[in-house]
């Protein structure tokens, strides 16, 4: 219950900092954006329709249709997104106000904002859906990579921004698209990276004592010999959080100062308790 409480609080986060985005940036210098967010927004300038509402009803409809692709848990998620993003919009649309008129500028910060905002919806375990039920689908019954099916419906829905916002405009919304690409990324993989060390040492015994009581770690023990002297030594390893070594730097250190210790990045972890929904979620775009 309290990871749920604390996901859902990410998710509301999440959707404020979106909506900004949109309502701050994106509709104020008549940009657009990819997916169902981009039609919300060509609907809003065609006919002046609440952006909150149109985008909750899109993605209600979308929802209904795809939710038997989803498992109980994200389907649960996603409705929470939902009427968290399309209430965030509603709320933040009748204060919307012109922050810059430098299309470049709001551009990326459009981006930067909406792209910030679904980062952490997906790393709490959000999608937006949109987009994302149809790319189901598509992967479904034609077999297209659920990331193509997303590519290719934001290039379709951004080109025909063009006959509503114009070529100029159009452009500007690529750098909207592609900014709030790599703030996904960012969110996703700079939040969430691993590093992998080794350790060297004549009390290999007491370091894993220490790591796996005090940092409750899973530690690989390999057999080495040392290239020089021949001698048998047990060498440590261990995968964690970027933000977790200087603590195990702390504990190598206070058992013994003349170990060797190296540490590397780690690109991908795949396994029981490394990869989790969460995490595959983040690659997931509008």
């Amino acid at each position: 219950m309290k990871q749920t409480f604390k996901d859902i609080i990410l998710i509301l986060i999440g959707a404020l900092i979106f909506a900004v985005g949109i309502n701050y940036f994106t509709i104020p210098n008549h940009l657009s954006e990819g997916g169902i967010i981009g039609l919300t927004v060509i609907a809003h300038y065609l006919f002046h329709w609440s952006p909150g509402v149109v985008n909750f009803i899109l993605n209600m409809v979308l929802f209904l249709v795809g939710y038997k692709f989803f498992e109980k848990r994200t389907i649960i998620y996603t409705l929470i997104t939902i009427a968290a993003c399309s209430g965030f919009l509603y709320v933040t649309e009748n204060t919307s106000k012109t922050i810059t008129d430098n299309t470049l500028l709001a551009s990326i910060f459009a981006g930067l904002l909406v792209g910030v905002g679904l980062g952490i919806i997906f790393r709490a375990g959000g999608t937006s859906g949109g987009t994302t039920i149809i790319a189901r689908m598509a992967n479904q019954y034609f077999g297209w990579s659920i990331g193509n099916a997303m590519l290719l419906i934001d290039i379709i829905v951004v080109a025909g921004s063009v006959f509503i916002i114009g070529l100029e405009k159009a452009m500007y919304t690529l750098i909207v698209v592609y900014v709030g690409a790599k703030a996904i990324d960012f969110i996703g993989d700079k939040f969430d990276e691993r590093v992998g060390v080794f350790v060297i040492s004549n009390h290999s015994e007491t370091i894993l004592h220490e790591i796996t009581t005090k940092m409750l770690r899973g530690i690989t023990v390999l057999e080495g010999r040392g290239g020089y002297t021949g001698t048998n030594k047990d060498v440590l390893y261990v995968v964690i959080s970027k933000q977790e070594i200087v603590r195990l730097k702390d504990i190598i250190h206070a058992s013994d100062e003349n170990a060797y210790v190296t540490v590397h990045s780690v690109q991908e972890i795949l396994g029981k308790g490394y990869k989790s929904e969460k995490t595959s979620l983040v690659k997931s775009v509008r």
